[in-house]
């Protein structure tokens, strides 16, 4: 089994409750058991006139290969009614394989490490509280780095 970790986020239709149903369908994943989730928090979203989102962490033990994963989590977000209508743009649902063990992916459909991490603390800051202290990434940078240059800004951990 490899360690996964899942950036989750969402910004419409009680996107709190949109986070807790994706838990609960990434628990229910064949060949996988779900480790953890970090806190959820909240933060504007990056492209103005969007409401807040909220994102967390979940980290995944699999044995599935990376596209299969993938496209499970693309049938979660399609199940919890996302509608990819621009990039970037409002939803109920994202989920997004950011590490997957220690490999390095690059195909058309993924790329892992996810693109742009490293430049999200709602991203990073919930994957601090499941993964170890001294994480090493494929690429060879270490989450502490990518803590360190990448400041708790505009985010806030919800109760």
């Amino acid at each position: 089994m490899e360690r996964i970790y899942i950036g989750m986020g969402s910004n419409l239709a009680a996107p709190e409750e949109q986070l807790r149903s994706a838990v609960e369908a990434l628990a229910q994943l064949p060949q996988s058991r779900l480790y953890g989730v970090s806190a959820f928090y909240q933060s504007d979203s990056l492209l103005p006139g969007q409401p807040r989102y909220t994102n967390a962490v979940a980290a995944l033990d699999s044995t599935l290969p990376p596209l299969t994963l993938l496209d499970a989590l693309q049938a979660i977000e399609n199940q919890q009614g996302r509608e990819r209508n621009e990039r970037w743009g409002p939803r109920t649902l994202d989920l997004d394989i950011l590490l997957f063990g220690d490999r390095l992916i690059d195909e058309p459909r993924l790329k892992v490490p996810h693109y742009h991490m490293q430049a999200r603390p709602f991203v990073l800051y919930p994957l601090a509280e499941l993964a170890p202290a001294d994480l090493q990434l494929a690429d060879g940078r270490t989450l502490q780095e990518l803590l360190a240059a990448c400041p708790f800004v505009g985010l806030e951990r919800l109760a």
